[in-house]
């Protein structure tokens, strides 16, 4: 076989170059439940004995702090459920209790003390690290996991909806190093995900609500079903109807798995990044507020102006950026902030070297997913800057009139 290179064809003589080529089934359980630390509930040991079933398996257990406070019996909880199930289940420490959000991934410390755990506790690679908390903290934690002994088994029991239905139950992780989002990272996938709806009981209300976002992004992608689903339960889901919100985070998940699992790319060897719709302004728009815009909010504000720079750019017909927008409005999201505004140091909108920094994380050109049509991403390699701001001006004069 002969592969073509930048100055010509690689020798395909076996004594000049030797070819290395094999593939690594995955394949991970993600499920959903209620009160999965419930002694009667079996899904979690069911998972962590599901390829093992003959033998008593070690765990390290850490969790966000933000649960810890909202759950104050979650150690004792924790403590029973491995008691219940001592013949198969064996806790090593007491729960370590980390920083949420995006603190915990702004320095190594926290990754670096879950390794000194694991050393110290003697966990090796089937042994497991169960971390239950938001999107970030699982971030961390499997970052921790995926680098001691060059990967420890890792569970993942995401808390909030952002976490159940996207990040959660994805490939990547990763901390924040030299100013740059998820600089340091791998991708690792996890052993299991166990998603517990009651978490979501004790979510702020703007939590509740972050999360929906990426549900949007995927049914404007992938499935327009789904966003007219969406549209037909947007006050249920504002009120954070149960039936409707479990429903909505399922399919979300579902759908991101679908994408993750069957497009060809799970380990993004390409630029392409489908799943990132709206995203290259969400993350300068985190960065620029210091994260006092939150993800989802931000990947909301991205949606919209990606949306109607479809429709500047001629790509998707006029009115339905409208109809997007009114959709996040209804679910409970702002779409505009002051520092969209705001102008760099060289006099370049700040915004928009968003684009040369995605494009960097992207390691390759510039793609950027735009729509079409409800329910079909596509994808640019350029941005005009000028229609682009043409699109923030459009966000900013729908928030003030």
């Amino acid at each position: 076989m002969l592969e073509q290179g930048a100055y010509g064809r690689l020798d395909d003589d076996a004594e000049a170059v030797l070819w290395q080529e094999f593939s690594v089934p995955f394949r991970f359980p993600v499920a959903f439940t209620r009160n999965a630390l419930a002694p009667d509930n079996s899904l979690l040991a069911d998972m962590l004995s599901m390829r093992e079933a003959d033998k008593r398996h070690r765990l390290h257990v850490v969790v966000d702090e933000g649960v810890a406070a909202a759950w104050p019996n979650l150690n004792e909880q924790i403590a029973a459920y491995v008691a219940t199930y001592g013949n198969h289940l064996e806790l090593l420490d007491a729960p370590r209790v980390v920083p949420g959000g995006e603190r915990i991934k702004q320095s190594f410390e926290h990754v670096e003390a879950v390794l000194d755990d694991t050393h110290r506790l003697r966990i090796d690679r089937h042994s497991y690290i169960v971390a239950i908390g938001g999107g970030a903290m699982l971030d961390a934690i499997g970052l921790a996991a995926a680098t001691a002994h060059r990967g420890v088994r890792h569970v993942r029991l995401p808390t909030t909806v952002l976490s159940q239905n996207d990040s959660g139950v994805g490939v990547k992780n990763a901390v924040n190093l030299k100013n740059v989002k998820n600089f340091m990272g791998s991708f690792a996938p996890p052993w299991a995900v166990l998603n517990d709806f009651n978490f979501l009981d004790t979510l702020e209300p703007r939590d509740k609500v972050s999360g929906v976002s990426e549900a949007v992004k995927v049914a404007l992608i992938r499935d327009p079903a789904f966003f007219y689903r969406l549209e037909q339960d947007a006050d249920a889901l504002a009120a954070f109807q149960p039936a409707e919100t479990e429903y909505m985070i399922r399919r979300c998940a579902e759908l991101h798995m679908r994408q993750i699992g069957a497009a060809g790319d799970p380990f993004e060897m390409g630029s392409a990044r489908p799943l990132d719709f709206g995203h290259w302004a969400a993350h300068k728009l985190e960065a620029m507020t210091e994260h006092a815009v939150r993800h989802g909010e931000a990947v909301a504000i991205g949606i919209a102006l990606d949306s109607r720079y479809s429709v500047l750019s001629g790509r998707l017909a006029p009115g339905l950026d409208e109809r997007i927008c009114a959709l996040m409005e209804r679910l409970g999201f702002g779409l505009w902030h002051d520092a969209l505004d705001k102008v760099g140091a060289s006099g370049e909108p700040a915004l928009l070297t968003g684009l040369r920094e995605f494009q960097e994380h992207l390691g390759g050109q510039l793609t950027v997913t735009l729509l079409s049509e409800i329910g079909t991403g596509v994808e640019v390699h350029e941005i005009d800057g000028a229609l682009m701001m043409q699109a923030v001006d459009w966000l900013q004069t729908r928030a003030t009139s």
